[in-house]
């Protein structure tokens, strides 16, 4: 349903499908040029039933090797125009098409980077991805290709009526009473006919699907004794497939039958129509000769428009659906080479009645009231359960989100007052899942600086006690590191991580359960390292291993959303029901 509902042509399509003007209006003229092109072989094409028609009748006149010759040389002109025309018409268009894509390509790819964090939170990747490939890829296919054939049918079809109503228009309503509606018949049984071939299609690959499962996971199969309950699915598939297939061809008959009874059929009537006014003088063999060939242009232009009307309704559709994706509000996001002085922030934070929650649960406050100051250089852990909020300060921190109520106070300036980008650019994050590129080593750890030097770089790594395992690759830093850093083990990519928030030099250090995941071998080089990026800088830790946050300044108890204890290490531990302490005592007993 709500395909169908996106192919029907609506106002709102149409309005946004002017919007593709803005893209191909700087290459307008070869677009035009394209349009002249075609036009003028679209019209050499309608000459060309008419010129065999001369010909045909050149035979039986007087002077006949003349004027064969005569029309025949006419002929391969209209031909060699046709073709040169049609040839720099495709050549044009192409070029305009690739060239306006382009432009529409990186129009979206840079509005969708800069829309905010809620938009990607609603948005299902491969949707977005689809966007981009899937929908522009079909503007691509419609602007070179369908558009062209459009116009190119519309001037056969009433140029062909014209020149045929000017031949015979008695005979040229017989043949549209008859022909046409032959062949819309067949284009839509046609399509009836694709369908069940792709029904069969999709339960042959269901059919794989069961064979592949069942074979991969045969060690489960024989441990369960369910051999027999995997024949018989695979056979009642198999069923649905043979008799699909049956029915299918039972079709695929009775479509050969239609097109030989019914479109020669048809032909055959005009032929026999024609044959009667040749009888009685109304038209001469020539002419006959050419109203065939006119009718099967205009009938099979008339069959094949629907395919064409179903290509621009979808055309349409998936440029509503991205230009609806142009409309969403971008966040205010500039390229950054220096911070101006009005942006630059020294790394203390406030945060003042904090409240939040997240678009999607409005009912359900994430943070309550939080009251929070962190003073420059100085350490904070916050501790607490899963959906306690932890996560959620940190993606307020670096203005993922907008905050309901309170505020966010940075050198006692609210956050609003700075440029987004220019906070981001003073603010690390170190998640406890690392998301590294698919690229090499360095230019993972330089995506915290893209134009640092190879001696910052190399520096980076070695503080973040990366160098050690860089340089037992034989590639050393254009080591590649996989899809997503597979290639590399959980405190690789973890000192990766560091060594490139190391590189950002923030004011402002994140640390989301940097080690939570990690052996003991791998979190004592990854603390080392954390310990040597902390120094000199405000560190926000946010830990579920109490071991790592001892040193704190201040540890932050959140349950539920509300600051429940907050104090030293020690100061915490003489609580003796406080959720520290036992958080503390039940780790350290284990």
């Amino acid at each position: 349903m709500q395909d169908e509902k996106k192919n029907k042509i609506t106002k709102s399509g149409l309005s946004k499908v002017f919007k593709l003007y803005k893209y191909i209006s700087p290459y307008r003229r070869e677009y035009f040029l394209g349009l002249f092109f075609l036009l003028v072989s679209s019209l050499a094409n309608l000459t060309f039933p008419k010129l065999l028609g001369d010909l045909v009748n050149a035979g039986s006149g007087e002077d006949s090797w003349a004027n064969l010759n005569q029309i025949a040389l006419v002929l391969g002109i209209v031909l060699l125009v046709q073709a040169t025309f049609s040839y720099f018409r495709i050549i044009l268009f192409n070029n305009v098409t690739e060239k306006s894509l382009a432009l529409l390509r990186r129009d979206t790819f840079n509005h969708l980077i800069k829309l905010p964090i809620t938009f990607f939170e609603k948005h299902r990747v491969g949707e977005l991805n689809s966007r981009i490939s899937a929908d522009i890829s079909l503007l691509q296919e419609t602007l070179t290709t369908t558009l062209a054939e459009l116009i190119r049918q519309l001037i056969i079809i009433i140029g062909g009526v014209t020149l045929l109503a000017f031949t015979s228009v008695k005979l040229t309503l017989f043949m549209l009473i008859i022909l046409p509606p032959t062949m819309i018949v067949a284009r839509f049984f046609g399509k009836f006919i694709r369908k069940f071939s792709k029904d069969v299609q999709k339960n042959v690959a269901d059919s794989n699907t069961i064979v592949e499962e069942t074979l991969q996971g045969i060690q489960s199969v024989k441990s369960f004794t369910n051999e027999a309950y995997e024949i018989d699915r695979y056979f009642s598939r198999t069923e649905d497939i043979k008799l699909l297939g049956m029915k299918s061809g039972k079709y695929r008959a009775m479509f050969s039958s239609f097109i030989i009874f019914g479109m020669f059929g048809a032909i055959v009537a005009v032929i026999w129509r024609g044959s009667l006014m040749l009888s009685t003088g109304g038209i001469n063999s020539g002419q006959l000769f050419s109203f065939v060939i006119y009718s099967v242009y205009v009938g099979g232009t008339i069959g094949g428009l629907a395919a064409v009307f179903a290509n621009i309704q979808k055309f349409i559709g998936a440029t509503e659906t991205l230009f609806e994706l142009h409309e969403e509000d971008e966040e205010e996001i500039i390229t950054l080479n220096e911070i101006s002085e009005e942006n630059q922030i020294q790394g203390q934070l406030e945060l003042v009645n904090l409240s939040f929650a997240y678009p999607s649960r409005p009912e359900t406050k994430v943070l309550k009231n939080i009251n929070l100051t962190i003073n420059k250089n100085q350490t904070i852990a916050i501790v607490g359960g899963s959906g306690a909020g932890k996560s959620t300060l940190a993606a307020l921190l670096l203005q993922m989100h907008e905050t309901n109520e309170g505020a966010i106070l940075f050198d006692q300036r609210p956050n609003n007052e700075f440029n987004v980008s220019a906070l981001r650019k003073q603010i690390a994050l170190v998640p406890q899942d690392v998301f590294l590129f698919g690229g090499t080593i360095r230019e993972n750890i330089a995506y915290g600086r893209p134009n640092a030097s190879d001696a910052d770089i190399l520096a980076a790594a070695k503080n973040a006690n990366a160098l050690e395992f860089i340089e037992r690759f034989e590639e050393g830093f254009e080591t590649l590191v996989g899809e997503r850093g597979t290639q590399l083990s959980g405190g690789q990519r973890q000192r990766i991580a560091i060594a490139r928030a190391i590189l950002k030099d923030p004011k402002i250090l994140i640390l989301d359960e940097a080690t939570s995941s990690l052996d003991s071998a791998s979190e004592k080089l990854v603390q080392e390292a954390l310990d040597t990026l902390m120094k000199g800088r405000t560190s926000l830790i946010i830990a579920h291993r109490l071991s790592t946050i001892r040193k704190a300044d201040t540890i932050v108890v959140l349950e539920h959303g509300e600051i429940t204890e907050r104090g030293t290490h020690d100061e915490l531990m003489k609580n003796p029901n406080g959720t520290y302490r036992k958080l503390s005592e039940l780790q350290f007993s284990v």
